[in-house]
C-alpha cells in the first residue's frame, strides 16, 4: 500500500446507506464476540456440509500446525525470525537484473536507463514459477517509489524528463531467475534470458468487454485496445496455467493537470476513483502527456485493472483483463471451482469500498493449458452484500451480479452498456446496494477446504454517514482492522450465497477494552494492527502480514514494527513469525514448492526519512528488499 493513501482523507464522496448498512452491532463486547460469534458457530455450522472443515475462530487451543517459537514485538532496524530460522536478503531495489545493468548507486543520480535494468522499488506481491528442481522465476510487483530516496534532490525540485522516466521505470513488475546453489541458498541469476522489467511504459493489450470502447480511446490509441504501462502494482495472483496476475491499485495519484489548468472539472464518477486535477506528487504529467488530465481525460480509464503476464515468455505482451472490473485492486485470489469454472476473489482497497468475485464463462481444462489462457477474457462480475442479526458478528451474504440491464444497471441509472459497468465498477456496486467495507485488501482461499479469508485493514471513517457500524465492520473509527472469513453454500464458489464470520479482530488488549482490545485470539504476545497481506501454504497455515502504524505509542503501544504472523484456522491460534525494520511494511510472500523456503517482502524501510539503513546497515540508504527465510535444519517453514 502506497504511504500516501494509508491514512489520508477519503478520495470519493460519501456513499448512501443501503438497508443492510443500517444494521448496527449494539453493545458487542470482546467477550460477546466469543459468545455471539465464533462460539455460537457450532450451531450455525451444524447444518453445513463444511462443518468439519470450519472451526470456531477464537478458540486458542494448542496448534498442531504451528511449531516455531513466537518472536516478540520489535522496534529494531532489522528483520527478525524465530529461533532455528535464518533470513538473508535476496534482492534489493536497484540491484541489476538485466544483462549489462549497473550496480545500485546510493547517490540518487543514476538515470532512467540504469533503473530500467534494475530491480524496481517497493516490492509487494510476488509468485514463484518453477523451472527445475533448483531453478525458478520470481515475478514481483514494484508498487511505487519513494522520491526522498530515488532522487538526490529528494523530489523537492521539478522533475526532468529523464527523472520522470526513471520514476516510471522503478514501478511495475520485475521478473528474474533464481537458482539454488550448492549450500541450498537461493540467489539471483543476473544473466538469465528470462529476466525482464515491465514498467509504466511497457506496451499492453486491453482485452475483454471494455476493449475498443469509446471511453478507452485516446489521442495516443484511437482503437482503445492498446495501453502503455502498469503502475502502483499492489498484490498479485497466480494461475494454474502458468501466468502471473498483477493488480493496479492507487492509479489516481499519477494523474494531474498543469499549474495553469487548476480549473479542470472532473465528473463525479471520476472523483469516485480519487482523480483530482491537482494531484502532482509524482509529476509524470510534466514530461509524459498521457498523465495530463486537461488533455487526455480518458487515460485514467486504462488503469485500475488486473493484468495477466506470461513470465516464461519475455516477448509476450501483458493483457489487461477488463472483465474483472476497474477499481483499486489489491490482489486476485484465483481458485478452480469443482464445476470447472475459474473464480477470482478481488478486494478494492479504499475506505468504504467493496469486495468482488469474478466467475469465468468457460471452464478450466487441465489438458489444454493454452485454451485456459482465455478464461479471464469473459465472465460475470459480482459484488458482496452482507447481512447479520443485530449485535452479532456473523451472518449471511450474497453476491450481486454486475451485469448491464440487471439490478438497476441500466442507461436510466447512468450505465449505457456493460463496458461502463466495468469501467465504473464502484458506481455499479453502489447502485446494487453492496456493503461498504473497512478497506478489503488481500483475499486467500484455503487449499484444503472451501473457506475464504480477506483482510479488512482499517477504516478511520467507519461510523460516519454512508459507512455505519455493523456486520463485518463492527467498530467505529477502526484503526486496527479485522480478518473476515466466509464459505460458499454447498462448497460451491460460483454460488450466490455464503455464510461469514470474523476470524480475528485485531486490537490492543494492553491499552483498550471491548472490541478495541481485539477478539479473544488476540493477546499481548501476538497483537498487531492493519492486517494486509495474507496467504496460505499448502498445509493450511494462514500467513498474515501487516501494514499499520508503527509509532509504538498510544493506541499502538507495544505493537512495534510491522510484522508477519502465522495462524491456524482450525484452532484460531495466531503466532508472530517475523518483524521488520524501522518504518517498513511487510508485504508479499511466496513459497518454494517443497515449502522449505519462504520469500518475504520488506517494503519502504525508512519511509519519510525515518532512521532506517536496512538491509546494508551502517549509513546506507534504506532499500526495499526480498528476504529469503529457511530453517537451519532444512525443515518445513512454520512446522
Amino acid at each position: 500500500m502506497n504511504q500516501h493513501d494509508r491514512f489520508d482523507p477519503e478520495d470519493h464522496p460519501e456513499l448512501e446507506q443501503t438497508d443492510f448498512d443500517r444494521l448496527t452491532a449494539k453493545g458487542v463486547s470482546r467477550r460477546n464476540f466469543l459468545r455471539g460469534g465464533a462460539a455460537a458457530m457450532g450451531l450455525f455450522l451444524a447444518a453445513s456440509p463444511l462443518a468439519q472443515a470450519v472451526a470456531a475462530a477464537t478458540r486458542t487451543e494448542a496448534s498442531k500446525l504451528i511449531g516455531f517459537k513466537a518472536v516478540p514485538a520489535s522496534t529494531a532496524d532489522s528483520f527478525v525470525v524465530p529461533e532455528g530460522y535464518v533470513a538473508k536478503p535476496l534482492i534489493s531495489w536497484g540491484d541489476p537484473i538485466l544483462k549489462g545493468a549497473p550496480a545500485f548507486d546510493e547517490s540518487g543520480t543514476q538515470n532512467a536507463a540504469a533503473q530500467a535494468g534494475q530491480f524496481g522499488d517497493n516490492t509487494d506481491g510476488m509468485s514463484f514459477f518453477p523451472l527445475a528442481e533448483d531453478r525458478a522465476l520470481l515475478a514481483v510487483n514494484n508498487e511505487y517509489t519513494n522520491y526522498e530516496y530515488l532522487f538526490a534532490h529528494q523530489g523537492k525540485q521539478p522533475l526532468t524528463a529523464d527523472e520522470v522516466q526513471k520514476s516510471q521505470a522503478a514501478h511495475g513488475v520485475s521478473i528474474f531467475e533464481i537458482r539454488r546453489n550448492a549450500r541450498g541458498e537461493w540467489e539471483v541469476n543476473r544473466d538469465s534470458d528470462y529476466n525482464r522489467r515491465i514498467t509504466a511504459y511497457t506496451p499492453m493489450e486491453l482485452t475483454g468487454p471494455v476493449a475498443g470502447h469509446a471511453l478507452m480511446k485516446t489521442a495516443h490509441d484511437a482503437t482503445g485496445t492498446r495501453a502503455l504501462g502498469t503502475f502502483n502494482n499492489c498484490a498479485n495472483g497466480q494461475t494454474p496455467w502458468g501466468t502471473y496476475l498483477t493488480c493496479e491499485e492507487n492509479f489516481h495519484k499519477y494523474f494531474a493537470s498543469p499549474e495553469d489548468e487548476m480549473d479542470v472539472e472532473l465528473p463525479a464518477r471520476e472523483k469516485r476513483y480519487g482523480l483530482k486535477s491537482g494531484n502532482r506528487g509524482y509529476q509524470w504529467y510534466r514530461h509524459d502527456e498521457r498523465f495530463d488530465l486537461s488533455k487526455h481525460p480518458n487515460e485514467p480509464h486504462r488503469f485500475g485493472w488486473v493484468v495477466e503476464i506470461d513470465p516464461m515468455d519475455p516477448t509476450a505482451t501483458p493483457k489487461k483483463r477488463t472483465a474483472l472490473g476497474r477499481f483499486k485492486h489489491e490482489n486476485a485470489a484465483l481458485t478452480i471451482d469443482p464445476s470447472g469454472h475459474v473464480v477470482v476473489y478481488l478486494g478494492d482497497d479504499e475506505r468504504g469500498e467493496h469486495l468482488y468475485k469474478f466467475v469465468s464463462k468457460g471452464k478450466y481444462n487441465a489438458d489444454n493449458q493454452q485454451a485456459n489462457r482465455e478464461l479471464l477474457e469473459e465472465g460475470t462480475l459480482y459484488v458482496a452484500r452482507f447481512s447479520a442479526n443485530d449485535g452479532e458478528i456473523k451472518g449471511q451474504g450474497e453476491w450481486i451480479e454486475l451485469t448491464h440491464g440487471k439490478n438497476g444497471l441500466t442507461a436510466e441509472n447512468g450505465f449505457a452498456d456493460q463496458a461502463e459497468v466495468l469501467i465504473f465498477a464502484r458506481e455499479a456496486a453502489t447502485q446494487v446496494g453492496a456493503t461498504t467495507m473497512d478497506r478489503p485488501e488481500w483475499v486467500a482461499v484455503h487449499p484444503n477446504n472451501k473457506t475464504v479469508f480477506c483482510t479488512l485493514t482499517n477504516n478511520k471513517n467507519r461510523g460516519k454517514e454512508g459507512q455505519p457500524v455493523g456486520g463485518p465492520n463492527p467498530r467505529a473509527k477502526n484503526n486496527y482492522g479485522q480478518i473476515l472469513r466466509w464459505w460458499p453454500h454447498n462448497g460451491d464458489h460460483t454460488a450466490n450465497r455464503f455464510d461469514w464470520d470474523l476470524f480475528a479482530i485485531a486490537g490492543n488488549p494492553a491499552v483498550a477494552e471491548g472490541l478495541y482490545a481485539g477478539s479473544d485470539n488476540i493477546t499481548a504476545d501476538n497483537m498487531f494492527n492493519s492486517p494486509d497481506g495474507i496467504g496460505f501454504d499448502d498445509t493450511g497455515r494462514l500467513w498474515i502480514q501487516t501494514d499499520g502504524k508503527y509509532s509504538n505509542k498510544g493506541e499502538f503501544a507495544g505493537m512495534g514494527n510491522n510484522q508477519m504472523l502465522c495462524a491456524d484456522p482450525q484452532t484460531g491460534e495466531i503466532r508472530r513469525f517475523a518483524t521488520g525494520p524501522i518504518a517498513c511494511e511487510i508485504t508479499g510472500l511466496t513459497f518454494s514448492p517443497d515449502h522449505r523456503t519462504v520469500f518475504i517482502g520488506v517494503q519502504h524501510p525508512g519511509e519519510d526519512l525515518a532512521p532506517s539503513h536496512f538491509p546494508a546497515g551502517g549509513n546506507a540508504k534504506p532499500r526495499s528488499t526480498i528476504m529469503v527465510v529457511q530453517r537451519e535444519d532444512g525443515g518445513i517453514i512454520g512446522a
